[in-house]
């Protein structure tokens, strides 16, 4: 019996990759284990390599893993890319279509079943990918049956004949496998999970159902990759709470409108990718200046330019902070957790309104498209809170003149109104402006309005800026990380403490404004310091020095190869340092 299985499913895109581990995965959640998967994918629609990578375990788990215990192979290039991670006891499960070839240097098993021979003989070679999930259940010692309602709910639309037929290659596909198992090959019979019912969900849709919980009810955007997801479930969950989502022409357009509607008084997002949140950067300014309150997502990829946008990436960090030309106060969030995605964006929200100014939720493609076990959310915990926006009557204003909206006050926040409110009437403009509105280039006044606009952000109040696990007083290694890299890094910080070495770990949620407050007692600690992040610069790095100071401590753990973060190298590069 084992507590842990990695499997992973890898053939051509269009062959039923996706779907294969969607079957798979969802079937294993509803039995109660925690899952974790992370699809590796082309940059095309058609053709190209394709995985999916799926950890399954009976108590919480964060990160893919470092080895492989079973490979299901639809094409000979899926078992020349994937073998190495294959462990001595590994299995591989080919289709005998392409007759595959077992690498010369590994002791993985491999076994050749007719996946689309028997999945034509049923009907319809569409159906390999579950003779493959068949096949996978003889090696796990699976009752099939578990998939019977999954099976139904996929299928169930296209008639009970569709699922009667799918779930028969279920089986073929296990009877086969059951012939083929010899007595010298070792089952992977998982342990029994405990039953309870959770979420399984990517980032995106957290992000998504997070905005519908804190109220956002327009939403404008490009599709973009890792983002579409957002404006997909959006689409389709909106209209029926009285919201829409326009697709824009360009990012342009679609940062402009969500600016406008948020000055209509109607919470708005917008979300992309690096590429397209260059093109909003002047836009982003507009909202600073104008102190209009703006929802961006970011979902880094690999960049620059096009890059690499279906692979792994946190290089937008400075951008973010400092993209904009000229300066105006942001807050800048990074969610390292599905649950965390989703409460974070409904408190994105709250501070968008509360603070007058841009808020970015910086996610990666790791966190947004990486699929996992999320406990049950708690919408009581989501509030509304909408800062000074004016909902009484205002008192008529002498000589009628103009509200003062960008009032100098002494938090730095101005009273805000919706147009069309009366006596409510100001000037809103992209240039520098008095307390009304009307263009100004007074040096004093100048003085006065970037003043107050930077008040506003010199006691963010935000939940939980730095997560925190630091069991040590004095640690011989802090280990910093922000979004995806959490769950990789408790792993390793789990190994270096077996290892001897007392490891705290801090991951910072709230990017700009830096909490250094929060951070520095832990960096005072610690003897060592190393921040993990996937790019090439070391970003958050460089942003601690800036903020935190004790650089002669700090030490860069780089990856920007386009893949996540593995435990084992934190692992072995933290021990490096010692």
């Amino acid at each position: 019996m084992i507590n842990q299985l990695s499997w992973k499913v890898g053939g051509q895109q269009g062959e039923g990759i996706e779907s294969t581990g969607e079957i798979f995965s969802i079937a294993l959640n509803r039995l109660g284990y925690y899952l974790y998967g992370y699809r590796h994918f082309s940059s095309r629609i058609k053709g190209g390599h394709t995985n999916n990578k799926i950890r399954v375990s009976t108590s919480q788990i964060r990160s893919i893993s470092d080895d492989l215990d079973i490979l299901v192979a639809f094409d000979q290039e899926t078992i020349d890319l994937n073998y190495k991670e294959l462990h001595d006891k590994g299995i591989m499960i080919a289709d005998a279509k392409f007759d595959p070839k077992q690498p010369e240097d590994t002791n993985a098993a491999l076994f050749a079943v007719p996946f689309t021979e028997i999945a034509t003989e049923l009907g319809t070679s569409l159906m390999k990918n579950m003779v493959a999930v068949g096949a996978t259940c003889a090696v796990l010692n699976l009752d099939i049956k578990v998939f019977e309602e999954v099976v139904q709910e996929i299928f169930g639309r296209k008639g009970q004949q569709v699922v009667d037929k799918n779930m028969e290659a279920i089986q073929a596909g296990f009877d086969f496998m059951k012939e083929k198992l010899s007595d010298d090959v070792e089952l992977m019979e998982l342990e029994k999970a405990d039953g309870l019912k959770r979420l399984f969900m990517i980032g995106n849709d957290a992000i998504a159902l997070g905005a519908l919980a804190g109220g956002c009810r327009f939403m404008a955007a490009y599709p973009i990759t890792p983002a579409s997801e957002i404006m997909e479930y959006l689409i389709k969950k909106l209209p029926a709470l009285g919201g829409s989502v326009i697709q824009t022409e360009d990012e342009i357009a679609a940062v402009t409108m969500a600016i406008g509607a948020n000055y209509a008084g109607v919470r708005s997002l917008t979300a992309s990718a690096g590429p397209g949140l260059s093109l909003k950067m002047e836009a982003i300014g507009l909202s600073g200046i104008t102190e209009t309150p703006l929802v961006i997502v970011d979902t880094q990829r690999g960049g620059p330019s096009t890059g690499l946008p279906t692979k792994q990436e946190q290089s937008d960090l400075m951008a973010m902070i400092y993209g904009t030309h000229g300066e105006i106060p942001k807050i800048v969030l990074a969610p390292s957790t599905v649950q965390e995605a989703f409460y974070d964006t409904a408190e994105a929200f709250n501070l968008a309104e509360e603070y007058q100014c841009p808020v970015i939720i910086l996610s990666d493609l790791q966190l947004s498209l990486g699929k996992q076990t999320v406990e049950p959310l708690d919408f009581s915990k989501v509030e509304i809170r909408r800062g000074k926006l004016v909902t009484e009557e205002l008192p008529e204003i002498e000589n009628k003149g103009y509200f003062k909206r960008f009032e100098v006050t002494e938090d730095g926040v101005s009273p805000r109104v919706i147009p069309g409110m009366k006596n409510g009437i100001h000037h809103v403009t992209g240039v520098e402006h008095d307390e009304t509105g009307k263009p100004s280039e007074s040096a004093a006044n100048r003085n006065a309005q970037m003043d107050k606009r930077f008040r506003k952000v010199e006691n963010i109040r935000f939940n939980t800026p730095v997560h925190k696990n630091a069991p040590h007083e004095e640690a011989d290694l802090l280990i910093v990380g922000f979004n995806s890299t959490r769950g990789a890094i408790e792993e390793a910080m789990s190994r270096l403490e077996q290892d001897g070495i007392k490891v705290n770990h801090a991951q910072v949620r709230l990017i700009h404004p830096f909490p250094t407050d929060d951070l520095l007692p832990l960096v005072k600690t610690a003897k060592k310091i190393a921040v993990v992040e996937n790019n090439a610069t070391g970003q958050l790095a460089n942003i601690m020095k800036m903020n935190v100071g004790h650089a002669e401590k700090v030490y860069k753990l780089l990856k920007y190869d386009g893949n996540p973060f593995l435990p084992h190298e934190i692992h072995t590069k933290c021990k490096e340092l010692f």
